[in-house]
């Protein structure tokens, strides 16, 4: 068990518990998940019962809670970070640093859902350095984990048997010349102890549950997630309300499809202007492979099978030179597919049987597993970026540059950007006092939109929607090859995307079922052995984090009409469709501690009818440098 202070004694954190506080906070509403409650009283539904989260069953509304304290101690800083990402830390390092060039004090507090920092990333990683020279200069004397630089830049297209090798030109967006390999759960542990060194105060294992508003609409903080909630919903006799954090303003950096980005969009309505987002699923593995196979500084990329023409997605296989011969290779799916037979986890095990791909691995030792979303959109998808009392940094608005596979640097930017944005706006406050509002700072999208950022993102905003046509892959590719590398991106027109992925799937009846090889144990495995790898779980005797807004959609829809995707989209093995204890029909079962915290459930149901909510705090995935 571990104890963390707070500066000037406001607080001591014991095991998930506020033991001191400096002043009571007026209990909120604790259903404001960004979901709307269900009209359903407690256990008036005629379907099974599956979920007992109280973002979907109110607590004012069971019996079971009436009596129970539900008043949170409160705490103000300056600025609070949702997430401990590169955009979250590289924000908090750079407001530390302004405040240390002009002898001011300024407090920044980031709260992480991961138990260590790092824990919950997940990458390829390819990283192109250009951020962290800006933020860090010095980052090789500090000690920065970047062990290898790209030596070799591989591209091809795969056939079942065959591999089709493409050139890999000066200024396409896939050349690494100048990059790293990384493994970049490492190097945010890094960003970590920099973070720490100045002056920032870090608490992982506190995720980050709600939004809090001011009575004038502009968001107040965050509200961390309450512990000791039993399974079926109850009160456990350790329950513990979260923490509130205020601040002048909050940076939301949660990642990819952020659990409350997805009420702010909502509250502020800051999509109304873009196309709606669009997402990949990321698989990767590490393995140790034989010392004859390693080529430290080889970065491979490959499109087509197993994937069709119409399917979008590529692998990655990269070198790693970490002191013993690594490779750290991966698949990515586009969510948009439309077969609901295909399962992404499946095609990325049948891939590593390529010829290509095999003799790499063979002999080898798989250690590492996991899963992540990924932004797809550009340009054309990314919201309003600021609103009264917060700020949208990294992946959770969306700066990934699509056909380079990398989302790192542009997240550390704006990140940077937004720190550059806030700091001349904060106040100087007393000690005790609380502003009234929260700022809005619109500095920090006009500085963004006049960045090398928002350039490279425009440049390439029709290379993924160009896949949208007849030839698929092969028209996509004919299209970048002219516009991109011809015209760099200058076309004076702007693709659009097909809309929500949740949408794209087809009734199974119209679909051909996908007969996928059994795992051989060597190279390819069953998902419930990677997700051991993960080093995923949480405290079994909790809500399901994987909430439903309707328990009866499940049977009655996604099984009936597209025969369960949910059981082969996701990477860990969360949702099964098993008999009911009659043998007269089929249920849904949730597995919610093998979560590893990806996010496509959420997307890509056709029902958009999962809500993914934070479970407890340090529940989830441990990464080890993934």
């Amino acid at each position: 068990m571990t104890s963390t202070m707070f500066p000037a004694g406001r607080y001591w954190f014991h095991a998930g518990r506020c033991v001191r506080a400096l002043r009571r906070c007026p209990r909120l509403d604790p259903g404001a998940l960004g979901v709307r409650p269900t009209a359903r009283r407690w256990a008036s539904s005629d379907a099974p019962k599956i979920t007992t989260h109280y973002s979907i069953h109110p607590r004012d509304q069971d019996p079971r809670w009436e009596g129970t304290e539900m008043e949170r101690f409160a705490d103000q800083a300056d600025v609070v970070v949702v997430g401990a990402g590169p955009a979250g830390l590289s924000a908090a390092i750079r407001l530390k640093q302004l405040a240390l060039a002009e002898e001011r004090e300024v407090r920044v507090c980031v709260v992480e859902k991961a138990s260590q920092i790092g824990a919950h990333t997940l990458s390829g990683a390819c990283l192109e350095p250009s951020a962290l020279n800006e933020l860090l200069p010095d980052w090789k004397e500090r000690g920065a984990p970047l062990h290898t630089p790209v030596t070799e830049d591989i591209f091809s297209i795969l056939t079942e048997k065959h591999r089709i090798p493409v050139p890999m030109l000066p200024g396409l967006p896939m050349n690494n010349h100048g990059n790293y390999i990384v493994r970049l759960g490492n190097l945010v542990r890094w960003l970590g102890e920099q973070a720490e060194e100045l002056g920032v105060e870090l608490y992982p294992g506190y995720a980050a549950a709600e939004v809090l508003f001011h009575e004038d609409g502009s968001v107040k903080g965050i509200a961390t997630n309450d512990v000791g909630i039993a399974k079926d919903g109850s009160p456990k006799d350790t329950f513990e309300r979260g923490m509130e954090l205020h601040a002048q303003v909050t940076l939301f950096g949660e990642g990819c499809h952020g659990h409350l980005a997805k009420q702010l969009y909502r509250h502020f309505n800051l999509r109304q202007n873009c196309e709606p987002q669009t997402y990949a699923i990321g698989l990767k593995e590490v393995w140790v492979v034989r010392p004859e196979k390693w080529r430290p500084g080889r970065v491979e990329h490959s499109v087509g099978w197993p994937l069709n023409r119409n399917t979008y997605g590529g692998s990655f296989l990269y070198h790693l030179n970490e002191g013993e011969p690594l490779v750290a290779l991966g698949f990515v799916v586009g969510l948009d597919y439309s077969n609901p037979y295909l399962s992404p986890f499946r095609e990325f095990q049948r891939w590593k049987h390529h010829p290509f791909v095999a003799p790499t691995l063979e002999g080898g030792e798989r250690i590492g597993y996991g899963a992540r979303a990924l932004n797809e959109g550009g340009v054309q998808s990314i919201p309003e970026l600021t609103f009264p009392g917060g700020i949208l940094i990294g992946c959770s608005p969306g700066f990934m540059n699509v056909p380079k596979i990398k989302g790192t640097h542009t997240a550390m930017k704006s990140g940077m950007l937004a720190a550059e944005a806030v700091f001349p706006r904060l106040a100087v406050l007393e000690e005790d006092s609380a502003p009234s509002a929260g700022l809005h700072v619109p500095e920090y999208a006009e500085s963004l939109k006049a960045s090398w950022v928002w350039k490279e993102l425009h440049a390439v905003r029709n290379i993924r929607p160009s896949f949208h046509n007849y030839l698929g892959l092969y028209g996509g590719m004919v299209y970048t090859g002219i516009f991109y590398w011809i015209l760099r991106g200058k076309e004076p027109w702007t693709l659009k995307h097909c809309g929500l992925d949740s949408d794209q799937l087809k009734p199974a009846k119209e679909c051909t079922p996908i007969e996928y090889p059994r795992p051989d144990g060597k190279l390819s495995f069953d998902l419930l052995s990677s997700v051991a790898l993960s080093g995923t779980n949480h405290e079994g005797d909790q809500p399901a984090h994987l909430t439903l807004r309707d328990d009866s959609v499940p049977v009655e829809r996604n099984l009936a009409i597209y025969d369960g995707p949910e059981q082969r989209f996701c990477p860990a093995g969360v949702y099964e469709y098993v008999p009911t204890d009659d043998g007269a029909g089929m249920r849904l079962q949730i597995n919610a501690q093998n979560c590893v915290h990806c996010k496509t459930c959420d997307i890509k149901d056709p029902s958009q009818n999962i809500n993914w909510v934070v479970p407890e705090g340090s529940g989830g995935p441990a990464y080890n440098g993934m």
